[in-house]
């Protein structure tokens, strides 16, 4: 299967794995949403790109704005096959060392922010019978790591808010898919939050090292063909401790047939 007349929305697109799913989409021949904060970016890409483009920037936790782009994506590509929540923002920093503020905008980007922009076009999707949710969570979403507090937070939440949305709509037709890298070269690190809220500013050597993000998106959107619902994408020891901690398939096919009509016989006894 390729995505070739798909309409696809990927959030933090200017750089990264956002972009790298770009390129590999239109490269298949999907239509794609690009949104992200770096309009010059975003318009950047969409001019290297061999199919239609809607370049769409707005700030993730800007509640109106998102619910416009909401609208926004939907009518201009007459709706959505696949939403890609890929926007996010690390952390670098000891608890003890960490202002609540940084977890109040770690979480409101990375889990808030997704579950609202998934809710956003879910009636949607659920009326038309079709489509595709994926989730970019983390091995750190599997894995509690040091100096994430905040970012693991997040990204164990959004694989729960993925599984249990999942459970729901499997047999009204979407599918909902996690995907957990490990280390990728990107700006993650320097991007990364520090204690008091700044930015780093600096890599580290395990994402300099890291795995490449065109090589990613390959596998990613591989896996998703396929429908692998829970995509873990490393190596090494990243990859041993997500291993360790992977939802094996049949416990997903086990949790949709105990959902399927559960939420309505209980709708009805309450």
């Amino acid at each position: 299967m390729t995505f070739a007349g798909h309409a696809a929305w990927i959030t933090g697109a200017s750089s990264g794995i956002g972009a790298a799913l770009a390129r590999a989409l239109a490269g298949q021949g999907a239509r794609l949403v690009l949104s992200g904060r770096n309009r010059a970016a975003l318009d950047a890409l969409a001019g290297s790109l061999p199919t239609a483009s809607l370049v769409l920037p707005f700030e993730m936790t800007d509640q109106p704005a998102l619910l416009a782009a909401a609208d926004t994506a939907w009518d201009w590509a007459g709706g959505i096959d696949m939403l890609v929540n890929n926007a996010g923002i690390s952390q670098r920093s000891l608890a003890v060392d960490t202002g609540y503020a940084v977890y109040d905008r770690i979480v409101g980007v990375d889990l808030l922010a997704p579950i609202a922009l998934t809710q956003a076009l879910l009636g949607r999707m659920v009326a038309r019978g079709s489509g595709r949710i994926v989730m970019i969570s983390s091995v750190a979403g599997k894995v509690g790591v040091p100096l994430r507090t905040a970012y693991c937070a997040a990204k164990f939440g959004l694989i729960g808010y993925a599984d249990a949305l999942r459970s729901e709509v499997a047999a009204a037709g979407l599918q909902v898919h996690v995907v957990a890298p490990g280390s990728v070269r990107t700006e993650v690190s320097r991007n990364a939050l520090t204690g008091d809220g700044s930015r780093r500013g600096q890599s580290d050597r395990a994402i300099d090292n890291g795995l490449d993000p065109d090589a990613v998106a390959a596998e990613m959107l591989q896996q998703i063909a396929v429908g692998t619902r829970e995509i873990v994408i490393a190596t090494g020891a990243e990859l041993a401790m997500a291993e360790a901690r992977r939802t094996p398939e049949a416990m997903f096919d086990q949790i949709a047939a105990l959902a399927n009509g559960y939420a309505e016989r209980l709708v009805k006894t309450t």
